[in-house]
């Protein structure tokens, strides 16, 4: 199966389902919160999902994210 997601996107979104918002996951890898956003709207565009929380769903369902 290909990857959905980049491995930075990974990173991301692994901090989304530990409950991270974009500024605490900008501080945490040294990105602006612009840059975070973008990579959570690109996975949205990937995925034609219209929020965050569809995209987790997406991700978990399709095996490219876990629960911790």
């Amino acid at each position: 199966m290909n990857q959905i997601l980049t491995p930075r996107e990974k990173e991301i979104f692994d901090q989304l389902i530990d409950g991270k918002n974009s500024k605490e996951i900008a501080q945490h890898f040294y990105i602006s919160d612009k840059t975070v956003r973008n990579h959570i709207s690109n996975v949205m565009q990937k995925l034609e999902v219209k929020t965050r929380y569809q995209a987790v769903i997406e991700l978990l369902k399709m095996g490219e994210l876990e629960l911790k």
